[in-house]
């Protein structure tokens, strides 16, 4: 009697022995059940500063002369800005650089005898930085006019920038967030299911492209500053449970 009993409770405890582990399993399998999507937040806008700058130079053999003479240059550059509109504020001149200059002497056998001083190069630049967009435009076209007058001038081109990227970085990530959860419920719901909760997301990485440019983005993120229209996006990878 007590053999049958015994084996009755042993036999009962391995039924319900499988009979958690089978419920756990069941448990643990609905709970990692997710659903992994990417959602994309993207903005066009504008540029709001600009940057632009330009070199001038001037060379001659006494460095007191060419001194003198890219100090003259400097004046007329700066009545020529201001004289377009451009704010003295938002001139920026850079210190002098000087340059010795030597050249390669050949005999007449055409054989090299060393180098020989023929003069000095002094260059200095001129930057402006504003918010007068248009203005700086017109200006950096114009600014050759300049050649006429005897200066050795090069002209750059602009750069854009953007005062608001903390705004717009938040903006794109609220709609990569939406973006992400209308894909997740789609699918979801496609596969007979329901969304449950996020489980987890990853921010990818913010791109700033020129509009309708062919630029390739760069894993490390990519920041156009050669356009005055630009595109921002970015990423957002999430994992959501699936009920």
């Amino acid at each position: 009697m007590n053999k049958n009993l015994a084996a009755v409770v042993i036999g009962l405890s391995v039924i319900i022995s499988f009979a958690i582990i089978g419920g756990a399993y069941k448990y643990r399998y609905k709970t990692e059940e997710s659903i992994t999507v990417t959602g994309l937040g993207e903005k066009d806008f504008e540029s709001d500063l600009i940057n632009w700058s330009a070199t001038y130079s001037r060379k001659f053999v006494d460095l007191k002369t060419a001194y003198a003479q890219l100090k003259d240059d400097k004046k007329v550059v700066e009545n020529y800005l201001i004289s377009k509109g451009i704010k003295a504020n938002d001139l920026l001149f850079s210190a002098v650089n000087v340059q010795r200059l030597e050249e390669d002497k050949y005999d007449a056998n055409n054989k090299f005898i060393g180098r020989v001083f023929v003069g000095y190069s002094l260059t200095q630049s001129v930057s402006i930085g504003s918010k007068e967009i248009d203005l700086v435009e017109s200006v950096s076209r114009e600014i050759t006019d300049l050649i006429e007058k005897g200066i050795e001038l090069n002209s750059g081109s602009p750069s854009y920038y953007y005062s608001k990227l903390s705004e717009l970085k938040i903006d794109l990530l609220a709609k990569a967030s939406a973006d992400a959860k209308q894909r997740a419920e789609t699918i979801a719901k496609s596969a007979g299911g329901g969304l449950g909760n996020l489980k987890k997301a990853n921010m990818g990485v913010f791109q700033i492209v020129g509009k309708n440019q062919n630029e390739t983005y760069e894993n490390g993120g990519t920041f156009n500053t050669s356009s005055r229209i630009k595109t921002a996006s970015i990423t957002v990878k999430t994992d959501y449970t699936i009920n």
